[in-house]
């Protein structure tokens, strides 16, 4: 991990994460399980053969998800490629490539721009929706 969340989970670990989430409510978090929750996304990215200099992209707000995938991408010692959501869907697309991204990290907010772009996006093997399981749940 990164030094300052290995600085910052023992010494201030019950400081308070506070954001909003995408669904709506505050979340509140601290330190202590962000440092958790990056080691966690740091294990996920390793099985899936993420190393060191691939390109993982995110399209996310600055929340407490955000921040935990950002310290687990740079845990590995990948690039996390922040991709500006604001941007037209050909331009996301566009960047996306040029950075060659392996794996995009998206809010649920962002999932109708990377349907439209998905087969325009060779190099993404895997998309990762950021949101809470019983949200998020797969038809059968």
């Amino acid at each position: 991990m990164p030094p300052d969340i290995e600085h910052a989970a023992p010494y201030h670990g019950a400081q308070e994460v506070v954001t909003r989430s995408v669904e709506g409510p505050i979340h509140r978090t601290n330190y202590a399980q962000i440092h958790a929750r990056a080691l966690k996304v740091s294990q996920r990215l390793e099985r899936d053969g993420i190393k060191l200099g691939d390109r993982v992209a995110t399209i996310a707000w600055n929340t407490w998800r955000h921040l935990e995938v950002w310290y687990g991408i740079r845990g590995i010692g990948a690039i996390c490629h922040t991709v500006n959501p604001r941007l037209f869907p050909e331009q996301i697309a566009w960047i996306i490539n040029h950075a060659q991204d392996r794996v995009v990290m998206v809010d649920t907010t962002f999932v109708p721009v990377l349907e439209k772009i998905a087969d325009k996006v060779p190099s993404v093997e895997r998309y990762i929706i950021l949101t809470d399981k019983a949200i998020c749940r797969r038809p059968r």
